[in-house]
Parts: C-alpha cells; sequence; structure tokens
C-alpha cells in the first residue's frame, strides 16, 4: 500500500499533535524494517517512520536508547478525519459501522467472537460535494488486552512513552504472527493490527457492550489505547438493553480521565445519538470543520429522505384512491372486487419496497441482514386488522370480500346470495355508493372506500417510523418494530373493547390514523372524481403520476406528524 505521508524530515505537520510530534532519533535498522515490514501487510494510512538510520547499530529496538518513533500526521484543516473503531472482540464495532454508513452489506456480523479479522476501510463524503469527510476504520477485536499488557511490562521500559512502548512491540515476534502456533509462546498479531491502525489514526471510538459488566480486561484495553496518545472516546452499543451497565462503565472511565462518551445502539437506532456522536468528537479536536460539515451534511440528508417518503407514500394513496371500476347493474362483481384488492396488495408492496430502498434496507434474501415486513404484510383487506388498528367499518360490521370497496352492499344482496351477511350490514357497508344517475342507468362504480384508505396510510406511517428508527445492524425481524410507536400491532389491549368503542377513541384522540375515518383529507376526496389520476385505470404510470404531482404534494405535508 502506498504511503501518501512520505515527506522530508524537515517538513513540519500542521495538525492536532503536531507540537508532540517525536523527532526523529537513529534506530536499529533490522527493528525498523520490521515496523515497516508490519505496516505493508496492514490494509491502513501508514504513519511516516524516519530510515535515517545508524549503519553498525546492532542493539535490538527493545533494549536500544535511541530508538525511532512515529513523526505522525494527524488531522489538519481541510484533510479527512481518520477514525478507528477499537474495542474487545463481539462488542459490535462492525454492527456500529453499518448503521453510521447506512450499509447492511458492510463487513461480517455474527453473534461470536473475532468476526472481524482484518482492518476494513469506508468513507462518509458531503452527499452535496462527495469530499470524503471521513475515513472510518473497522478493526479486529482486543482479544486478550491482559496478556499484552503483561508483555508491555515485562518487555518495556516503563520510562519511555506509550507510543515507543508500543512501537516496540509491533517489532517484536508475536506481534507479526511469527510465533503463531508455537506451544507455549503467545500469539497477539490480531491485537498488532488493532494498534498500528491506531497510530495512523487521529481519533479512535471505543466501542462498549453496554450489556456487559465491568471488568479487568476492558481496564486494560483503556490503558493500552491510551498509550497511543490520540483521543479516544468511548461509545456505548446495544444501550436499549434493560441490562445496560452505562453507570458503572462511567465511573470506571471517569477514573481513567475519559469524561467524554455517547450513546449509540447500532440496533435501536436514534438519528440525535448519532448527531451527538460526532458533536462529542468535534470537541475533542482542534480543527472540527470536517465533523461541523458532515454533521450538516447527514442532517440535510436525514430531512429530505423524511420528505421523500412522505411523496412516497402519498403518491401510493392517492393512486389507490382514484381507482374506480365500473361494472353493470347485473353484472357479478366479484371478479371485480377481487381484481381490485389484488391491485391494491400489489401497490401497497411496491411502496413499501420504495421505502426500504430509501433507508437502505433492502428486501432480498441475497442481503446480510434480509428484512422481512411480516407486520406490514397482513392483507389489507383482513377485518382483524382494521379492528387492531381501531378503524370501524361504516356498521361495525365485516362483510368479508366486499370489505374496503366502495359499493352499494345491498344492490348486490340478492345477486350475490351473501343473506344474513349483507343483511347485518343493512346497507351500510360503505358510503361510496354510485349516484343517482348511475344507478338510473344500470351503472355502479367500484372505488376503494375511506377505512381501508385510513388503514393503508396509518401501515405506511407506522412503517417509515419504525425504518427511521432500525438500525442496518439489526438482523431479527422483529427489530423492524419500532418500540415506542402507536401501531395496531402493540396495542393488545384493544381486543377487549368492541369496534365502536375503539374508533370513537381513536377519532377523539388521534393517536393512531393520521385523520379521523370519515374526514379523508381533500386530496384523497379530489382523487376520487379524478380517475386519470390512477395508473391502476390506464395502466399509464408516468401520465397518471404526473397528473397527481400537485396533489402529491400537498397530501405528503399533511402526513407529517412528527
Amino acid at each position: 500500500m502506498t504511503n501518501d505521508n512520505n515527506k522530508p524530515a524537515t517538513t513540519q505537520h500542521k495538525g492536532l499533535f503536531a507540537d508532540k510530534a517525536l523527532k526523529d532519533d537513529p534506530a536499529d535498522s533490522k527493528s525498523a524494517s520490521l515496523i515497516e515490514k508490519n505496516f505493508e501487510h496492514a490494509d491502513i494510512d501508514v504513519p511516516n517512520y524516519s530510515t535515517d538510520l545508524t549503519k553498525d547499530s546492532s542493539l535490538s529496538l527493545q533494549n536500544s536508547t535511541h530508538n525511532k518513533a512515529a513523526n505522525k500526521k494527524t488531522i489538519a484543516s481541510g484533510e479527512p478525519l481518520k477514525l478507528a473503531v477499537v474495542g474487545h472482540t463481539n462488542t459490535g464495532k462492525t454492527s456500529v459501522l453499518r448503521t453510521l454508513l447506512r450499509d447492511v452489506y458492510f463487513g461480517e456480523v455474527k453473534n461470536e467472537a473475532a468476526t472481524t479479522r482484518h482492518v476494513e476501510r469506508a468513507q462518509l463524503t458531503d452527499s452535496q460535494t462527495g469530499e470524503a469527510l471521513v475515513t472510518l476504520y473497522d478493526t479486529p477485536g482486543l482479544e486478550d488486552a491482559s496478556g499484552l499488557m503483561d508483555w508491555l511490562e515485562d518487555n518495556t521500559a516503563s520510562r519511555r512513552d506509550g507510543i515507543e512502548r508500543l512501537q516496540q512491540f509491533l517489532a517484536a515476534d508475536i506481534a507479526t504472527g511469527a510465533t503463531s502456533g508455537l506451544q507455549g509462546i503467545d500469539d497477539y498479531s490480531q491485537e498488532a493490527k488493532v494498534i498500528r491502525q491506531l497510530l495512523a489514526s487521529d481519533m479512535a471510538i471505543y466501542v462498549v457492550d453496554a450489556r456487559e459488566p465491568v471488568l479487568g480486561k476492558y481496564k486494560d484495553e483503556l490503558a493500552i489505547l491510551s498509550w497511543a496518545a490520540i483521543p479516544v472516546m468511548p461509545v456505548f452499543n446495544f444501550t436499549d438493553s434493560q441490562d445496560a451497565n452505562i453507570d458503572d462503565w462511567q465511573t470506571m472511565l471517569a477514573r481513567r480521565n475519559l469524561h467524554i462518551s455517547t450513546r449509540f445502539d447500532s440496533v435501536a437506532f436514534e438519528f440525535e445519538d448519532e448527531m451527538h456522536l460526532w458533536q462529542n468528537l468535534a470537541t475533542m479536536l482542534t480543527h472540527s470543520e470536517m465533523l461541523e460539515q458532515l454533521m450538516q451534511s447527514r442532517t440535510t440528508d436525514w430531512m429530505q429522505l423524511y420528505d421523500e417518503a412522505h411523496i412516497i407514500i402519498a403518491d401510493f394513496l392517492l393512486n389507490v384512491a382514484a381507482m374506480k371500476r365500473e361494472i353493470n347493474e347485473d353484472d357479478d362483481p366479484m371478479p371485480t372486487l377481487t381484481q381490485m384488492q389484488e391491485a391494491v396488495r400489489q401497490s401497497e408492496r411496491a411502496m413499501q419496497h420504495q421505502l426500504l430502498n430509501s433507508y437502505k434496507f433492502y428486501d432480498n434474501a441475497v442481503a446480510a441482514t434480509p428484512l422481512e415486513l411480516q407486520a406490514y404484510q397482513q392483507d389489507p383487506f383482513d377485518p382483524e386488522l382494521l379492528k387492531s388498528y381501531g378503524i370501524r367499518t361504516t356498521s361495525g360490521a365485516a362483510a368479508g370480500a366486499l370489505l374496503g370497496l366502495g359499493i352499494d352492499a345491498a344492490a348486490l344482496g340478492t345477486t350475490l346470495g351473501l343473506g344474513a351477511a349483507l343483511g347485518a350490514i343493512g346497507g351500510g357497508l360503505l358510503s361510496n355508493t354510485s349516484s343517482i344517475a348511475d344507478k338510473i342507468s344500470g351503472v355502479k362504480r367500484l372505488y376503494i372506500d375511506p377505512p381501508t384508505l385510513t388503514l393503508l396510510a396509518t401501515r405506511a406511517l407506522d412503517l417509515l417510523t419504525a425504518l427511521r428508527h432500525r438500525g442496518h445492524a439489526a438482523t431479527d425481524a422483529t427489530q423492524l418494530l419500532y418500540n415506542n410507536s402507536n401501531s395496531g400491532a402493540d396495542n393488545v389491549a384493544r381486543d377487549n373493547f368492541t369496534d365502536e368503542e375503539l374508533a370513537d377513541a381513536n377519532d377523539e384522540n388521534n393517536l393512531m390514523t393520521p385523520w379521523q375515518t370519515h374526514k379523508l383529507p381533500s386530496e384523497l376526496k379530489k382523487a376520487r372524481s379524478k380517475s386519470q389520476w390512477s395508473s391502476l385505470n390506464s395502466g399509464k404510470a408516468e401520465l397518471a403520476q404526473s397528473l397527481r404531482t400537485d396533489a402529491t404534494w400537498s397530501l405528503a405535508s399533511k402526513l407529517q406528524r412528527d
């Protein structure tokens, strides 16, 4: 790998730690070459190590009093931040990166130790300019920091600074993998990969599994990380767990002068937590322009994504609301009703996949973490689903296949032979009957009714909420549901109420649905008289979409509810 930091020894670096960089001293050539060789095999940005060495030096680096130290280049104004993600094995480092990157494919996530074996690199860029702002490095887990600490205490001079002691370790055989498989000799090659990247980075975040108790091995890890002389910020992962031990961790961290930490759950995601992460890192830097630019860019993108999601939902609802079918008075409506229902199902699935793709989730078996919709794939024409959301049909009864379609149910009673079922409805299943003129001409028009439109809108908004609070490291389908949402699936106590009681409570408090069932937004009402707005009528998707554009924007603004 090419080292972009190779500059003349007289060059003075302008960066955060430029005043702390150590001057070049003569060192043992053999040991220095070992260090450089170690860096050559690491997929990292390599610090600039001087090669101005004495010819006849035969002392090992461990015993030399004049060793070579890093002339380390660190972040300066206009440079991308090099951020190492470090921590104990299986604490969720790759998971944190997946969620920060919005990438379900990055790295490999398993519920087992030492999944990441090599340093992996990714970048965060300004979405408008394409400028690289932060380079992230996913490192292997620290497996035996306590053993490494013992080795450092036994084999390095305590009077040397931390960087020098870490360099001595990197020059030893135990750091190169040369001792792998040798009985009685430890192999710290994984720890060496972490330390190499640490020395080449500007900052580090130390990922903590908040469910873990504070143990000695973690204290040793922090001690070793501190020797790299770069800012280290602890980041608590899995904070949504009831077993989180954050208070104990913060007490231990404070005793080690680590007073700045943050929470970032890679599964139960909160955008505000991500902003706090970048803000806290920025306070630890002399030049924080890149992080400030990153925060601005990601905030703008997040808000724009939210607006676009509501446009997707509004466009879907108008397309369905404008769908219409005409049949003769004496025709059997069932084939037409079945076709209309299936068209709605397919349109809803297409809308859901648009939302998934917008938020970089993929309902694809090829993906590393396939996202199963489950709760959102329930048939929208299932009467129990309406009940779970507290949405009432006009009479409080359901008529099976007719549910959700605006027809004159009483007029169809004898034709379909539904008898008692339609009798219970009493002609009041739906208010979207044909006009008087249509009845005179013997024509019936079939629409999607207000309760179903309300259900479709509510489900879409619930899905959007779930996606905005789901981390890209989530692998369980049940993690799709946002715990604090008001979706009908979360309200099990609703089974104790009648349809009318549920609907009355919902209409009064407006807790679940975006509008009262009998008060559709004006845009949806208008759509029902604009059959040309629906591609489900004409099959001309682009034309229909262009005709409803203004209504889509207007309805989208009304749908934004948080």
